[in-house]
């Protein structure tokens, strides 16, 4: 099954006539596996083919092509092969995409989590793929993510320490999927909840299927003070909440595994809270999916990846695309 880089993250299938996360002007059918900007294809013409939150999504982002909504477990037969999409556990509406055709199967993750984050359809996966297309964003055994009630608690606790002395609690996200994981987990202490306006637009999407962001309203700088605020890093150097006179910050991300964020972020406290999975999920789905070769996108350190899968004896190799700097 013969496959090709195309745009900034996609890949093209020329005997398929199918591209994903990527436009290809010979591809009949384009597959987006989530939302994120880096996965979005650019070209305005596309025909593109994903979950309907997915879609929604890319509408609010920008997107003008054409949109076709395929649901979990349904499968969309082509003339050359049948795609079938999986709950990717990453972002509310990822998807993994399953390619099977008279050359064998192919599984491309995208970007994906397992266990899923808690603001999510959940995680599935085929049973077996000859080919498996993976990112490996925290390609390194330092990355290992505590279960997530650990996490929620964490992020709770902070919450509320903070308000109990006065100070205002921010946390930092992304605006699509984290910022929404973190309204998620807040929503039981059912405290005021602001969200940069980016993010904010976003959240429309995760009421309309169910998931519940708490009591929560778009970041308004004269009433932000003693609210739980919740922004990108990027915002702070914008003058986000720069008003109010005592704040505790917190990071959420996966790269908060790295004390050096601390520093460059002035951050008070540190929760490593991935929407990816860690270096010892993505070993162990890789064993279980036992496909008969591995491409590892989305890291700079595919060696240390390749040498744990060749202790398990399956065959990898690296497909250079960008690492994901915004966790």
């Amino acid at each position: 099954m013969r496959f090709q880089k195309t745009g900034y993250h996609g890949l093209y299938f020329p005997e398929l006539g199918i591209s994903l996360d990527g436009y290809h002007p010979k591809a009949k059918y384009t597959f987006v596996s989530h939302a994120h900007a880096d996965h979005m294809p650019r070209n305005r013409s596309t025909r593109a083919y994903a979950t309907e939150p997915t879609l929604k999504f890319m509408k609010l982002r920008g997107f003008g092509g054409s949109a076709y909504s395929m649901a979990f477990g349904e499968t969309l037969n082509t003339d050359h092969c049948s795609i079938t999409l999986y709950p990717a556990g990453h972002i509310l509406g990822s998807a993994m995409i399953f390619i099977e055709s008279d050359t064998g199967s192919l599984l491309y993750t995208g970007d994906y989590r397992t266990p899923a984050s808690p603001a999510t359809e959940g995680f599935e996966a085929p049973g077996h793929a000859d080919i498996l297309i993976t990112e490996a964003t925290f390609a390194l055994p330092i990355y290992k993510w505590k279960p997530h009630d650990e996490l929620a608690s964490e992020i709770r606790l902070f919450a509320k320490e903070s308000l109990t002395t006065g100070h205002t609690p921010i946390f930092l996200a992304y605006n699509l999927g984290k910022a929404q994981e973190i309204m998620h987990l807040l929503a039981p202490i059912n405290h005021p909840v602001m969200i940069h306006g980016a993010g904010y637009k976003l959240c429309s999407v995760y009421d309309d299927f169910g998931i519940d962001l708490g009591n929560y309203s778009a970041y308004n700088r004269e009433d932000c003070e003693g609210k739980i605020l919740i922004a990108p890093a990027s915002a702070l150097s914008n003058g986000f909440a720069s008003n109010v006179r005592k704040t505790r910050i917190a990071y959420c991300s996966g790269w908060a595994a790295n004390e050096s964020r601390r520093t460059q972020l002035t951050a008070d406290k540190l929760i490593p809270i991935s929407d990816h999975l860690d270096f010892f999920e993505l070993i162990t789905f890789c064993k279980k999916l036992n496909p008969k070769k591995v491409y590892i996108t989305h890291t700079p350190n595919p060696a240390v990846v390749q040498h744990y899968l060749e202790q398990e004896k399956i065959d990898s190799a690296y497909l250079e695309m960008e690492a994901e700097q915004e966790d």
